[in-house]
């Protein structure tokens, strides 16, 4: 489901929060960390606009352009994980990649995509940093990622994976086309003996939305994209709120923080099983 509604979409989570969390509010919350359409994970929005403004302030200033400073502080008051799952391994356990992307036109100007552009290029570049380390590696020729961005470009962590680690995430054809042409679907056996790679949702099990939260995991043909939002640390953005009522000067470093963690999706924990089987 997209995060964001638009033209040819009908249904989008903006769309579901504005009716669905509004309360007693009279206004609805608004997105402030976005995710792309096919991941999952921690989404952050706005209950007021006054909580949506001093968020976007704090996403915006700290993903727009990471100092060095931030990029050694191990502190960081604004920190995101995400977990991966791509195909290869990378030739280093763990590192920082600081390729600067930007965007270019494709299939005679119907889709555009993002891609690491070099310092001679005549198009105009973001500079994108992200940490990485590898948390398992698998006999099936597929590594689990931890991913930190220290920026916040559109699709950075589909391409530094593709492009500069050269091991595209499971599930993005956008970026990963080339190697999930060869894509062979991973079996596993259960303990009674019996392969789960058909294995569905129970019947009569409905979930909201008709939305399909149980495919897509590497068994399938066609799996679905393996990159969750699992943690976030930020600030306390209520206890922000009351510094500004009381004083114009405040340290948001000072505040306490506040950690977010989401649980794996069925098809990504799926595929955690199926690897670990």
């Amino acid at each position: 489901m997209p995060v964001q509604g638009g033209i040819g979409i009908k249904r989008s989570l903006d769309e579901i929060a504005a009716t669905c969390l509004k309360y007693d509010y009279s206004e609805p919350p608004r997105l402030v960390h976005r995710l792309d359409r096919d991941s999952s994970g921690i989404l952050v929005m706005g209950r007021t606009q006054e909580s949506t403004t001093l968020l976007h302030s704090l996403f915006r200033e700290k993903t727009s352009n990471a100092s060095q400073n931030e990029i050694e502080d191990k502190r960081r008051i604004l920190q995101r994980r995400y977990l991966a799952l791509v195909i290869g391994s990378p030739r280093c356990l763990s590192g920082l990649i600081s390729a600067p992307l930007g965007k270019v036109v494709v299939d005679n100007g119907k889709s555009e995509r993002i891609t690491i552009m070099d310092s001679s290029s005549m198009v105009s570049t973001q500079r994108a940093i992200t940490e990485y380390r590898v948390i398992q590696s698998s006999s099936h020729g597929y590594t689990w990622l931890e991913l930190s961005p220290l920026t916040g470009r559109k699709h950075q962590l589909r391409v530094h994976c593709a492009e500069v680690l050269g091991t595209p995430i499971v599930g993005d054809y956008k970026y990963g086309w080339q190697t999930h042409k060869k894509w062979k679907q991973v079996s596993c056996l259960n303990p009674k003996g019996n392969s789960n790679e058909n294995q569905k949702t129970p019947k009569g099990k409905i979930f909201p939305f008709n939305l399909d939260l149980e495919s897509g995991s590497i068994s399938e043909m066609q799996p679905r994209l393996h990159l969750h939002c699992k943690q976030m640390v930020l600030p306390n953005v209520s206890m922000a709120l009351e510094h500004v009522k009381t004083s114009s000067k405040y340290d948001i470093s000072e505040l306490q923080s506040l950690h977010l963690v989401a649980t794996l999706p069925p098809h990504m924990q799926r595929s955690w099983n199926i690897l670990n089987s």
